[in-house]
C-alpha cells in the first residue's frame, strides 16, 4: 500500500515533537517534510531540536536527518505532501492565513491550533464523538475553491477529559455544566526546567482557556446546517481553568444537571460501552472511557497513559447537592488532547475516503 505523504508544521515545538514520534513507522502516513520557523530552516532536525527535545521518547531515526523547511515555503512544501499536521506557534490571524493557504493548494490540513475552531465550515472533531461533522467538508471545499484541500481541527486539549463523559449521557439531556480544569504545564509547551515558577504553585489563570472550555463543546454538540455548523443552544457551561505543577495530563472536576436524571448505574454503563469506532485504526483505543471505582482514582501520574495516552479516565461519580451528579475526568493532554487526537482524526479521514 502506498502511504500518504505528510508534513508537520511546527515540528520543533512540544506538540510537533509528539507528531514526530507518533508518526514513526505509521501504516498510513509517511513523513516527507518537517517545517518550522525561518530561524530553524535548512538545519537537520536533530541538530535543531537537540537542546529543545522535551518528551521522554527519543527522536525517531527517520526524522534525524530531515532538513527543516520554513513553514512559509508553501510552494515547495506542497510539492512533497498531500496532508500537513499543523502545530505552529503564531498569532491566530497568521495561523488562519497559513492553514488556508495550504488548503487552497489542495493539501489537507489537520490542525492542532485554535485559530479555525470557530470558522463556520471547519469541523472541530473528537472522532468518537462527532465524526458526522465531516460532511461539512464538501461545503468548505466549495468556499475554498479546492478539489482536495480542506481543514479539520482538533478541539482544545482540556475539553477532551470531560466532553466524551458528558456526550455518553446526551440521551439524558444535560443542560447545565460546571467544570474546573487542572492543566499540566506541557499544555503551555513547558517542562519543569523552563517553568520554575510553577513548582510548589498553582496559577489560577490560563489565557483564553475558559472561553474555549465553555464554547468549543457547543460546536462539537452542534448541527451541520447548510454551509455551517450551528452551535448547540441547549447546554450552558461555566468553567474555571488552572495551571498546576504536573508535567502531562489534564484533569477536570465536573458537575452536571440533567433534564432526565439517570441513575449512577446507568451512567457507568453508558461510559463503559461508549466510544466504539466503526473502523480499526492504528490509534483507536480498545476502551474509550475507563471508570475507576476506587475513590483515589483517576490519578494523573497513574492513569494519563491509558491505552497509550489515548484513553479517557473517569472516577468519583456521586450525587451533587446543587447539580445532579459530579465526577472527575482525566486525559493525556499532548497525546489524546493534541497530536494523538489529531492523528486519530486523520486516520479516520483516511478510512472514510476523505483523503482519496
Amino acid at each position: 500500500m502506498e502511504k500518504i505523504k505528510v508534513g508537520i508544521l511546527g515540528a520543533t515545538g512540544y506538540v510537533g515533537q509528539r507528531f514526530v514520534t507518533l508518526l514513526d513507522k505509521h501504516p498510513y502516513f509517511e513523513v516527507k517534510v518537517l517545517a518550522a520557523s525561518e530561524r530553524s530552516a535548512s538545519k537537520r532536525y536533530e541538530d535543531s531540536i537537540r537542546d529543545r527535545w522535551k518528551i521522554e521518547e527519543k527522536i525517531p531515526d527517520y526524522a534525524k536527518d530531515i532538513v527543516l523547511k520554513d513553514v512559509y515555503d508553501i510552494e515547495e512544501i506542497v510539492k512533497e505532501v498531500d496532508l500537513v499536521f499543523s502545530a505552529v506557534d503564531m498569532s491566530k490571524e497568521e495561523i488562519r492565513k497559513i492553514e488556508e493557504a495550504y488548503a487552497k493548494k489542495d493539501v489537507v490540513v489537520v490542525s492542532n491550533n485554535s485559530a479555525h475552531r470557530f470558522t463556520l465550515d471547519v469541523p472541530v472533531v473528537i472522532p468518537e464523538v462527532n465524526s458526522d461533522h465531516f460532511k461539512i467538508i464538501e461545503k468548505q471545499k466549495e468556499r475554498l475553491g479546492t478539489k482536495k484541500g480542506f481543514i479539520v481541527v482538533k478541539p482544545n486539549c482540556s475539553i477532551q477529559c470531560y466532553v466524551p463523559l458528558i456526550d455518553a449521557l446526551r440521551e439524558y439531556e444535560p443542560y447545565l455544566i460546571s467544570i474546573s480544569t487542572y492543566q499540566a504545564i506541557s499544555g503551555a509547551g513547558k517542562t519543569f526546567k523552563d517553568f520554575p515558577e510553577i513548582v510548589d504553585n498553582i496559577i489560577p489563570y490560563i489565557k483564553g482557556e475558559e472561553e474555549k472550555s465553555e464554547k468549543e463543546p457547543l460546536k462539537i454538540w452542534g448541527k451541520v446546517e447548510g454551509d455551517r455548523i450551528v452551535l448547540n443552544e441547549d447546554i450552558t457551561i461555566s468553567s474555571q481553568c488552572l495551571r498546576v505543577p504536573v508535567s502531562e495530563g489534564h484533569m477536570a472536576t465536573v458537575s452536571v444537571k440533567f433534564k432526565k436524571k439517570p441513575t449512577m448505574d446507568e451512567i457507568i454503563s453508558k461510559w463503559n460501552s461508549y466510544g466504539a469506532l466503526e473502523y480499526d485504526l492504528p490509534h483507536k483505543t480498545d476502551k474509550f472511557i475507563t471508570y475507576f471505582e476506587d475513590d483515589f482514582r483517576p490519578q494523573t501520574k497513574l492513569d494519563r497513559d491509558l491505552y497509550g495516552g489515548m484513553g479517557i479516565a473517569a472516577g468519583r461519580l456521586r450525587e451533587d447537592s446543587i447539580f445532579d451528579y459530579k465526577f472527575i475526568g482525566l486525559s493525556h493532554n499532548t497525546i489524546r488532547g493534541a497530536a494523538g487526537g489529531a492523528l486519530l482524526t486523520a486516520e479516520l479521514l483516511y478510512k472514510m475516503g476523505y483523503l482519496d
